[in-house]
């Protein structure tokens, strides 16, 4: 169920991020073991983002998900990223945290938290 959740968390983050103004390079972007959810870019700013989506009202919120761990996997997925696409001179690493209480979804960015 949490891979269902994920992907549809994903899903809607695209379509945020669009509305948004951003322009999506990569979903799910793999460099060994790190990946990263979404590689976008806007102004000349590539931009980073972990997705994390939960269901229905809990106690901790899905951006709280994303751990000192976390966020190490998501620098060096940054690093692979960089090492081939030496072209980018900005980097910004988001955090898109998504509650789905239906009908209600919120969508809560976070930016630049590293």
């Amino acid at each position: 169920r949490h891979i269902t959740t994920g992907k549809a968390g994903e899903t809607l983050a695209v379509h945020f991020l669009k509305i948004k103004g951003y322009s999506i390079i990569a979903q799910n972007w793999r460099s060994g073991r790190s990946e990263v959810d979404i590689i976008a870019f806007k102004e000349n700013v590539l931009h980073l983002f972990e997705v994390k989506t939960r269901i229905g009202k809990q106690p901790v919120t899905p951006e709280v998900s994303v751990n000192h761990k976390k966020m190490n996997n998501l620098k060096q997925a940054a690093a692979a990223y960089l090492y081939l696409h030496p072209q980018w001179k900005m980097l910004q690493f988001n955090i898109i945290a998504i509650t789905m209480n239906y009908p209600v979804t919120e969508i809560f960015l976070i930016e630049d938290v590293y």
